[in-house]
């Protein structure tokens, strides 16, 4: 698990010292409509004849690499540049880190006997592995 904060202190080019960045994530545009392979793919794709390009089946990677966005803060500088950083399942902004030995809330459902009445039960989980159920 990555836990980036929102602000991050560094080298801003334009300024030429560190400054304050605000942090965000960098997600990918809406493609142009009138792109080269855009409209050639259109084209042969038109009229009779089905599919005519090979469809990629064989993804590898389950995880993609994360790319921040940094902004400096300064009123005068305001430039943008990207970060990229490792591949990871799971990516969070600016939580508590975990613990060990801290205890987590898991909220579920269990259903009675006759499977019509449901009641709120909460269980505690020791992040060592013990479970206290009652």
């Amino acid at each position: 698990m990555v836990n980036i904060p929102k602000t991050h202190r560094t080298f801003c080019k334009k300024c030429g010292k560190h400054q304050p960045c605000k942090v965000t994530q960098y997600k990918k545009g809406k493609d142009s409509l009138y792109a080269q392979g855009r409209w050639h793919y259109d084209r042969k794709q038109s009229g009779y004849g089905g599919q005519n390009k090979p469809i990629f089946r064989k993804k590898a990677k389950i995880t993609k690499k994360i790319v921040l966005r940094l902004k400096c803060v300064e009123p005068d500088c305001r430039s943008k540049r990207m970060l990229a950083i490792k591949r990871c399942k799971h990516f969070e902004w600016g939580g508590d880190k975990e613990r060990k030995g801290q205890v987590f809330q898991f909220i579920f459902f269990s259903y009675c006997e006759d499977n019509k009445i449901m009641r709120l039960c909460s269980l505690h989980l020791v992040a060592v592995g013990l479970l206290n159920v009652k």
